[in-house]
C-alpha cells in the first residue's frame, strides 16, 4: 500500500511539475513584454530591416502574428537577426523564444537538437542560379558538372549539393562560406559559377544584384525545404501557441477573414466563423492555450490572414513575385492546410 501511495503521490507531483513547466515560455514572454523572435540577418522578402530599420518580410510579419496572439499588440516583438550556425544556439540556450528564419524541418532538428517544428509555413525546394553572361548555353544543373559552387555552411544546402552531384556522377568544387553575406558577395564577385541555396532566396538575391537580368535560376529543384517556425523542446503550451497561430492565419485566409474585414466579420452568422473569432464564449479557443478568446481577431487584425502576408512579402505584391504554388491553399490546388480550430 506504501508503495501504491507514494507512487501516487509521485506521479501526482510528476503533473504538478510538468505543469508549471509547460507555461514557463509564455509566463517568460508576458514578463518581459515582448516575444524575442530570431530571424536572419537579412533576406530580401523574408526579413530584413528597411532604412529606419524596421523589419520586414514574410517571416517577421510570423514573428508579429505570434506577438498578436499573446499580447494583442503586433508590435510587442525583439527581433534578434541570427546567422545560419547562430540560429540553433540562440533557440536552445533562450535567447530567442521562436525561431522564424527559413528553417528546413529535418530529422536531426527536430530529435537531436531540442526543437519541435511547428508548422511548414513555406513549402520551399533547393536550386541553382548562375550568372548567363559567364555561362552561356547553360540551361540546366545537370550541365555544372565541373562547376565552382557557392554554398553557405552548416546548413542542409551544403548537404544537399553533395548528395545532388554524387547521384549524378558530376564533379564539382564548393566554395563555402560561413554567412550568407559572404556567399552573396563571392558569387556576385564571380568567384564561383553557380550558387545554391534555397529558390526562395535565390529570387531574393536576384534582386539585389547590380544586373539582375543577367541571373538566370535553373529549372531543377533538387531538395524537398519544409521551412517553419521552431521553438524549444518541453513546453507544449508555447509550442500550441506559435503552431496555432499559423493555423489560425492559414483557416482566416480559407473562410475569407482578412485584415480589412475580421472586424465586421465578428458579426457573422456563419458558426465557423463565429468559433474562429472567439464570438461563442463556450468555444474556449483562447482559454485552451492560455490565450484571450479574441485572440485570432488580434492575428489577423495585426498582420493579416496567411494569403495577404505571403502576397504582400513575396507573392504578386512584391519585388519578388514568387507564385504561391505548393504554397497555396489545398482549397486551389496547393498543400497548406489548417486542422479545425474548434
Amino acid at each position: 500500500m506504501k508503495k501504491l501511495v507514494t507512487g501516487i503521490v509521485g506521479s501526482a507531483a510528476l503533473l504538478m511539475s510538468a505543469s508549471v513547466g509547460s507555461a514557463a515560455t509564455l509566463d517568460d514572454v508576458k514578463a518581459k513584454g515582448e516575444v524575442a523572435c530570431g530571424v536572419h540577418t537579412g533576406l530580401a522578402g523574408f526579413a530584413a530591416p528597411d532604412d529606419q530599420g524596421n523589419w520586414k518580410g514574410f517571416d517577421a510579419d510570423f514573428c508579429r502574428a505570434v506577438a498578436a496572439a499573446v499580447f494583442g499588440d503586433a508590435s510587442k516583438v525583439k527581433f534578434v537577426p541570427t546567422n545560419a550556425t547562430e540560429r540553433f544556439t540562440a533557440l536552445q540556450s533562450g535567447e530567442i523564444d521562436l525561431l522564424a528564419r527559413n528553417t528546413t524541418w529535418t530529422l536531426s532538428r527536430d530529435t537531436s537538437l531540442g526543437f519541435n517544428f511547428t508548422g511548414v509555413n513555406y513549402y520551399d525546394g533547393q536550386g541553382f542560379m548562375i550568372n548567363a553572361q559567364k555561362l552561356p548555353g547553360i540551361n540546366s544543373a545537370l550541365q555544372l558538372s565541373g562547376a565552382a559552387v557557392c554554398v553557405q555552411t552548416g546548413t542542409t544546402t551544403e548537404l544537399n549539393l553533395a548528395d545532388y552531384f554524387r547521384a549524378n556522377n558530376m564533379e564539382y568544387n564548393p566554395v563555402v562560406f560561413q554567412g550568407f553575406d559572404e556567399t552573396n558577395a563571392a558569387y556576385e564577385a564571380g568567384r564561383c559559377d553557380a550558387y545554391t541555396t534555397d529558390q526562395s532566396g535565390l529570387y531574393a538575391l536576384r534582386l539585389t544584384l547590380a544586373n539582375p537580368d543577367e541571373h538566370v535560376v535553373l529549372p531543377e529543384i533538387i531538395s524537398k525545404e519544409p521551412l517553419g517556425p521552431a521553438v524549444r523542446q518541453g513546453d507544449d503550451q508555447w509550442f500550441d501557441i506559435v503552431k496555432w497561430t499559423l493555423f489560425a492565419m492559414i483557416q482566416a485566409e480559407e473562410l475569407g477573414i482578412t485584415q480589412a474585414n475580421v472586424e465586421e466579420m465578428k458579426g457573422s452568422d456563419n458558426p465557423e466563423i463565429k468559433r474562429v473569432l472567439g464570438q461563442e464564449p463556450e468555444s474556449k479557443i483562447g482559454s485552451m492555450l492560455g490565450l484571450e478568446n479574441d485572440w485570432i481577431v488580434k492575428v489577423v487584425g495585426g498582420v493579416g490572414n496567411y494569403g495577404e502576408v505571403f502576397e504582400r512579402n513575396i507573392g504578386q505584391e512584391s519585388p519578388l513575385k514568387i507564385a504561391r504554388g505548393l504554397n497555396q491553399l489545398w482549397t486551389k490546388g496547393g498543400v497548406q492546410y489548417a486542422p479545425p480550430v474548434r
